[in-house]
């Protein structure tokens, strides 16, 4: 048992995870470290490559690796203390462990929400817009909206987090749930939350309906003109250039969405966790296969590193 020094100073906590399922912990370890291999593999194999070869020293590149950066952090931040409690009985976490993974996940979770928005951007610039493409896309301005995604993550989870850990627990300590998250540490206060809820809301309006809408309206301009091609392989390689980012985005902010456009009160909450499980482990998994790992450039450019260090490694 977590024990509490007083009534309101609580020294850890208990994740309970997925104590429900007994039966599945021991797959879920197995399914769960092997994804989180591929995510580090695949992710990590992104950002050498984007720095490593010339051809993808490009704004695409930029956003992409900083894309991984993010997942690999995101899932660091929540998955090893995962494997930890599907192994151990207690299923406990420190309450420094708990605020650190609060801050850290949502703060890069925000960062993503705001990315996958300026890769929009850049994809609408670059099929509407392609002969002012180097002139609008530049690197400062790279360089300045991968900052405000950054900024703007590091933000709100100044905000939500620290309001979330003033709440008063009373003692509180059992979260129902593999990760402390606002919406599942709100459940755990004994006072009324309704200001949290609401707070929850605003951000969640802010990080994810005015993102996907920003998302949306950049793939309506970037449909019409698509549809004024008049080569039939013209319009299939631009639909091929966008479907990634569109399935990255369908899959992220729809899991986001259910999960924190929803009350806090919410009483789907085995649900909740196995949507949670998706976008935390799963997601990032996926994003290098999305987006680049099925693309003829990056292929051909890990194939040239690749060649590259075995000649150095036999020399």
């Amino acid at each position: 048992m977590v024990k509490s020094t007083n009534e309101g100073n609580i020294t850890g906590f208990i994740l309970l995870g997925f104590s429900d399922y007994p039966q599945l912990q021991t797959a879920l370890f197995v399914v769960i470290l092997i994804l989180y291999l591929l995510t580090i593999l695949g992710n990590t194999t992104i950002i050498l490559i984007s720095h490593l070869e010339p051809k993808l020293h490009t704004p695409m590149y930029f956003f992409l690796s900083h894309l991984s950066f993010l997942d690999l952090c995101f899932t660091s931040s929540v998955i090893p203390q995962l494997l930890v409690n599907l192994q151990d009985p207690m299923k406990t976490i420190t309450y420094g462990g708990c605020m650190v993974q609060l801050y850290v996940s949502l703060a890069l979770g925000s960062t993503e929400c705001v990315l996958l928005a300026v890769m929009s951007y850049d994809r609408y610039v670059a099929i509407c817009r392609p002969l002012h493409y180097a002139l609008l896309i530049h690197p400062h301005l790279c360089m300045a909206l991968t900052s405000l995604a950054w900024l703007s993550g590091v933000a709100t989870t100044l905000v939500q987090s620290t309001l979330t850990l003033q709440l008063p627990l009373c003692g509180h300590h059992q979260v129902d749930h593999f990760i402390c998250e606002v919406p599942v540490l709100i459940k755990l206060a004994c006072v009324d939350t309704t200001f949290n809820e609401a707070e929850l809301f605003v951000a969640s309006i802010l990080f994810l309906v005015v993102p996907i809408s920003f998302i949306l309206v950049s793939y309506g301009y970037i449909t019409q003109a698509v549809l004024k091609i008049k080569s039939a392989t013209g319009r299939k390689k631009v639909f091929g250039t966008c479907s990634s980012h569109v399935t990255a985005v369908i899959m992220f902010y729809g899991t986001i969405m259910f999960m924190y456009l929803q009350s806090a009160k919410s009483t789907y909450k085995d649900q909740g966790k196995f949507v949670s499980l998706f976008y935390t482990v799963v997601i990032p998994m996926l994003n290098p296969l999305i987006y680049t790992l099925r693309n003829k450039e990056v292929k051909e450019a890990l194939r040239k590193v690749l060649r590259k260090i075995l000649v150095i490694k036999f020399t």
